[in-house]
C-alpha cells in the first residue's frame, strides 16, 4: 500500500493545511472527510512524439478524472494532439483533492482543454484544492486552455500550479475567473469566501523564472474599487513561457487598452528571468475576455508553431 504523504493528490492537501487564507477553513465535512475515496482525484498524462505525431504514452487516472483519447482535428498542425480533460462529477465539492500532472517530451504538440466550466459549489465546511505540475522538455508546445472556474456563494477553492519549462519550450497556460452565478441570484456575485491561485515556474535545473499568488476574499475586501475589479466581472490570467525573441515579437503585436464603454480592458507585459510574457484580461461578460484570450492565443500559434488558428468551433 502507498503511504498517504504519496498520494498524488496529497500535496493539494499539504498546501491547503499550510495557507493563511485556509487557517479557519480546517474542519471536516459531515458527510465524508476530505481527501478520503471518492473525494480524491488524479490525472498522470505523458505525451512524446513519434513519427511526427504526439501520443498519449502514459495515462494513470483515478476518479472523477477521465480523459479522451488525442484527437487530431487541427489541418494545420496534423501532429497535435487534442485532448479533453472530463470530470464524473459535476462540480467541485467541500473536501476535495485533485491532482493533475502534464508532462511532454522534445518536440511534443498538445491542446488541452476541459469538457466544460469548473463548478465550486457552495461549502459549510472544510475548502477544495487542486495541484497542477506541468513539466515540458526541450521544443515542447502546450497549450492549456480550459473553461472558465465558476466559483459559487460561500465557496472556498485553492489552485496551484508548478511548472517546469526547457528553454526552447513554449506554454501558453490561460486561468479565467468568473465573478459566479451572476444571472442566478444577486448575492453570487463575488460571493465566494476566498479564492486563493497561484502560480510559479522553473527551468530543469531548478533556477526559479517567477510565482505569482492571487488570493480573492470578497467578504473581506471590496472588489468594486479602482485596482481590483471596478465595474468588472470577469478576469483571464494568460501565462506565456517561450524564448524571448519570440515573447517580444507577440509583444509587439498585442497591444494594450481600457475600454470602460464596451466593458473591457487588456494588456501584456514581460515576465522577469526572460521567461515570457504575462498577459490579462478584464471584462464585464465572459463572451469578451474569451475573445480577448482567443486573440492572443491566435498571435502565439503564428508566432512560435506557424500556424493560424481554425475557425471556433459553434459549442464554443
Amino acid at each position: 500500500m502507498i503511504p498517504a504523504a504519496f498520494h498524488p493528490w496529497s500535496r493539494a492537501e499539504a498546501l491547503g493545511a499550510s495557507m493563511p487564507e485556509f487557517a479557519s477553513f480546517q474542519d471536516e465535512p459531515p458527510q465524508m472527510r476530505s481527501g478520503t475515496v471518492g473525494k480524491t482525484g488524479f490525472l498522470r498524462l505523458g505525451f512524446e512524439r513519434r513519427s511526427g505525431q504526439t501520443i498519449l504514452t502514459d495515462l494513470q487516472r483515478r476518479a472523477p478524472y477521465m480523459v479522451q483519447r488525442p484527437l487530431y482535428c487541427d489541418e494545420a498542425i496534423p501532429g497535435l494532439a487534442s485532448v479533453f480533460l472530463i470530470t464524473t462529477t459535476g462540480c467541485v465539492l467541500q473536501g476535495d483533492r485533485l491532482g493533475l500532472d502534464v508532462s511532454l517530451g522534445p518536440a511534443a504538440q498538445v491542446h488541452l482543454t476541459s469538457q466544460s466550466a469548473t463548478k465550486i459549489h457552495a461549502m459549510d465546511a472544510n475548502y477544495a484544492a487542486q495541484s497542477q505540475t506541468i513539466t515540458l522538455a526541450d521544443g515542447a508546445y502546450l497549450e492549456f486552455l480550459p473553461d472558465p472556474v465558476i466559483p459559487h456563494r460561500h465557496s472556498r477553492f485553492l489552485s496551484d500550479t508548478q511548472i517546469c519549462v526547457a528553454p526552447s519550450a513554449t506554454l501558453l497556460f490561460s486561468e479565467i475567473i468568473q465573478p459566479g452565478r451572476k444571472h442566478h441570484h444577486p448575492d453570487e456575485c463575488f460571493g465566494a469566501t476566498v479564492l486563493s491561485i497561484s502560480t510559479s515556474a522553473a527551468r530543469p535545473d531548478g533556477r526559479s523564472l517567477f510565482a505569482e499568488k492571487l488570493v480573492i476574499e470578497p467578504q473581506r475586501y471590496q472588489m468594486r474599487q479602482t485596482g481590483v475589479m471596478n465595474s468588472f466581472d470577469v478576469l483571464a490570467n494568460v501565462i506565456l513561457c517561450t524564448p524571448m525573441e519570440r515573447a517580444e515579437r507577440i509583444h509587439e503585436r498585442m497591444q494594450a487598452a481600457v475600454d470602460l464603454a464596451d466593458g473591457i480592458a487588456f494588456g501584456a507585459c514581460r515576465l522577469p528571468n526572460e521567461a515570457g510574457l504575462i498577459f490579462k484580461v478584464l471584462g464585464r461578460e465572459t463572451a469578451q475576455v474569451k475573445a480577448k484570450v482567443r486573440e492572443f492565443w491566435g498571435i502565439v500559434r503564428e508566432e512560435v508553431v506557424g500556424a493560424a488558428l481554425p475557425p471556433p468551433y459553434l459549442w464554443r
